[in-house]
């Protein structure tokens, strides 16, 4: 984008906190869960596959799990506030809690090197694990549902050049990215 738009000053603020556009936290956000309010113009521009997965060294010390249930016994990494992992776990009929995980995180990027530094089990974007080849994805048997990923603006600020052409450009690159 920086090639194509040279103009744009870009502020990137990676959180899995949604950042309220109504109060022009953000300009332009990517999202997991479709924005609700009118005023906000909102495209769905993928989805995200998860997989269980885990680094080769954790693998070699602990074993490499079968099923599902066999992940209980494991070092698990997840969210701390971010209750989705649980959810997903009470969808499979295999309700945890919390004090199960042995790293908790909501940062995506501190979950994946933990990961990567050999720290348990975690969840993490197909697309991701695709690049450490020392990162291997587990129990592809494993359903869990994918994220939706939504493009979202303030309608009002998408009358300024700037901001529609980042917008565009996103909306254009971001469903080949994901």
């Amino acid at each position: 984008m920086r090639l194509s738009l040279p103009e744009v000053q870009v502020e990137l603020v990676a959180t899995n906190t949604v950042s309220n556009l109504l109060r022009r936290e953000a300009d332009i956000a990517v999202r997991m869960v479709q924005p609700k309010q009118a005023t906000v113009i909102a495209r769905r521009v993928g989805k995200v596959a998860l997989r269980a997965c885990a680094h080769q060294d954790y693998l070699r010390r602990r074993g490499m799990p079968r099923q599902a249930t066999d992940l209980l016994e494991h070092d698990l990494i997840a969210g701390d506030l971010n209750d989705e992992t649980l959810k997903g776990f009470a969808a499979g009929g295999v309700p945890v809690t919390r004090e199960q995980f042995a790293f908790r995180t909501d940062d995506l990027i501190v979950a994946w090197e933990a990961v990567r530094a050999g720290l348990g089990i975690g969840f993490v974007s197909e697309h991701q694990i695709r690049t450490d080849p020392a990162v291997i994805a587990l129990l592809p048997k494993l359903k869990i549902d994918p994220l939706p990923v939504w493009l979202a603006v303030h309608k009002e600020i998408r009358t300024s050049k700037r901001i529609k052409a980042v917008y565009d450009f996103l909306a254009d690159a971001l469903p080949g990215a994901i």
